[in-house]
């Protein structure tokens, strides 16, 4: 099943590199988590495919502690190729990946 939402792009700095990422809402967040039937992955993931713009990759969905929701990176190929910046809103398209 895949799920159309939209959420602000933010930045993760660290003394080694700069991580961009977006908070899934409650509400998107709790359906990729009952559809995903078999047990979490390495860090609680949860493997998913997105679609930004003409951009399809596979990645992992992560627990975030500070928010408390489920974090999705961005990786600096699609950033680059879909012209997404930290403060950006986008829209993307998810589903968990259930061949992963």
């Amino acid at each position: 099943m895949t799920h159309s939402t939209r959420a602000k792009v933010w930045l993760h700095a660290s003394d080694k590199a700069a991580w961009h990422f977006v908070t899934l809402s409650n509400a998107v967040a709790t359906k990729l988590e009952k559809e995903f039937k078999r047990p979490r992955r390495g860090w609680g993931s949860i493997p998913i495919q997105v679609t930004i713009g003409k951009s399809v990759w596979k990645t992992s969905i992560f627990p975030n502690k500070k928010s408390g929701g489920l974090i999705l990176p961005i990786k600096s190929k699609v950033r680059k190729a879909e012209g997404v910046s930290a403060g950006d809103t986008v829209s993307f398209i998810v589903e968990v990946d259930r061949w992963r």
